[in-house]
Order: C-alpha cells, then sequence, then structure tokens
C-alpha cells in the first residue's frame, strides 16, 4: 500500500502466480525494481543482475520480520551477492514480531521500550539474535522428542517377524 501511494511500481512474488514466477525472478536484478517476496517464493532461483546494476551496487534485500531459524536469514541474505555479485541487506525488526513476542521475556522486551524511546539502542540486534537462539532451541528439542516418541513407538508397538508369535 505504501509503495502504491508512493507511486513506486512492484512485483508480488507468493509461490502462488507460478506461471509468472520466471518472469518476475527475471525482472528483480533490473534497474529500479521492487519485488516484493515471501520467503517460499522463488526458492533455489538465482537473480541475475542486469547490465549495469552491478556497477550501482548489486541487488539490495530488505525483510521486515526474522525468522525463527536463523538458516532461513541467512538464505534470504544469500540472495544478494550472489555468485559473488555485489549487494546488501538489511532487516528491519519490530518488538511486536512473533519472533519476539514469543522468545523474548515480556520484562526484557519492556525494558527495550523503555530505553529505546524512539531511538533503537544498538545492542537490541543482539536481543533479536538471542530470540532467534531461543526459537532455534526450541525447534531442536522438539523434533528431538518427536524423534525420541518414534522411535520408542517403534520399538514397542511393532509386530514381530517370529513365526512362532500368535
Amino acid at each position: 500500500e505504501h509503495l502504491q501511494t508512493a507511486g513506486l511500481p512492484f512485483e508480488l512474488l507468493n509461490a502462488v502466480n507460478h506461471e509468472r514466477e520466471a518472469e518476475i525472478i527475471a525482472r528483480a536484478g533490473h534497474p529500479g525494481s521492487i519485488t516484493i517476496s515471501t520467503n517460499m517464493a522463488g526458492r533455489g532461483t538465482d537473480i541475475k543482475l542486469a547490465e549495469g546494476v552491478a556497477e550501482l551496487g548489486g541487488l539490495y534485500v530488505i525483510s521486515t520480520d526474522r525468522h525463527e531459524s536463523g538458516r532461513i536469514d541467512r538464505q534470504l541474505i544469500g540472495r544478494a551477492g550472489r555468485q559473488g555479485d555485489p549487494g546488501g541487506a538489511r532487516f528491519m525488526i519490530s518488538l511486536e514480531d512473533e519472533l519476539v513476542r514469543r522468545f523474548l521475556p515480556q520484562s526484557v522486551r519492556k525494558a527495550v521500550y523503555e530505553a529505546a524511546g524512539l531511538e533503537v539502542p544498538p545492542w537490541t540486534t543482539r536481543l533479536f539474535d538471542w530470540a532467534q537462539r531461543t526459537a532455534d532451541r526450541t525447534a531442536f528439542f522438539a523434533r528431538k522428542q518427536v524423534l525420541k516418541h518414534d522411535t520408542w513407538l517403534d520399538e514397542n508397538l511393532s509386530f514381530s517377524n517370529d513365526s512362532t508369535a500368535v
């Protein structure tokens, strides 16, 4: 909505419009091109820079949140500067983001609000990193518990191959 109001044309890449996805990605590396993308869209496809774009600084990726998995964020950052091309990336994060709400204690969020005012202190980035590491660990232990439970089920509920069993 803000881009439309400002008169800035953009393409939306959301893994829904498969027919146009390749076309949108092909234009993403052109000068002045704005492509809004979800995490799932265009995965595994390199954005080729058009002539002259490298000299302008290359592809610049802006993310409006941090994913619970740092690996996903690193993949996103990796979209800029592929194959030795120049580029940059920036995360624009809110203290109201789901990652922060779920994985930073309320008392820490409150202290950041009080300390920050309108200027966000540089140390807040470390808080987002901490929230992301906490989310990664939580997901890891959840996967570990599921695997442990599956193993228990396999060992205790599987049928025997013993031909003498009734």
